[in-house]
């Protein structure tokens, strides 16, 4: 029997430091809106420190981090390490953006989920999101 939420996913959507290009954040906000998620939108121009108060105090199940300024090797990070000080180690970070993959290897050894780059479907982020939550957030 497999394990299921008895809720609507909670994913926080953010965009971190000078990265003013949101569309695509917005465009998957909204797909996971969609797909029955409850979506948090952040806005521009959070720091790291920021998206983890938030999700901390928003109590998701996700953050899902776009990058499209090439600082993900320094954000990516930044959120890893202020999640472990908050003890959000239960909450996945996922993303997606101009990533080389060499890159996405590296911030998956440190605890990154999966990073979808640009013409990634909705179908693969929402099953992955949902997959993942409903192995791990079901409590």
């Amino acid at each position: 029997m497999s394990k299921t939420l008895n809720r609507p996913i909670r994913i926080l959507v953010a965009k971190v430091g000078l990265d003013g290009h949101d569309r695509g954040a917005k465009v998957i906000a909204t797909s996971l809106r969609d797909a029955g998620m409850e979506v948090i939108y952040t806005g521009l121009r959070q720091t790291p420190e920021m998206v983890v108060n938030t999700a901390l105090q928003e109590d998701v199940d996700a953050i899902g981090v776009s990058i499209l300024s090439g600082a993900h090797m320094t954000v990516f990070p930044k959120i890893v390490e202020f999640m472990k000080q908050k003890k959000l180690t239960n909450v996945l970070l996922t993303g997606g953006g101009i990533i080389p993959e060499s890159d996405m290897e590296k911030l998956k050894e440190i605890g990154v989920g999966e990073l979808f780059a640009p013409g990634t479907t909705m179908v693969t982020i929402v099953d992955y999101i949902r997959g993942w939550a409903n192995e791990n957030r079901n409590f």
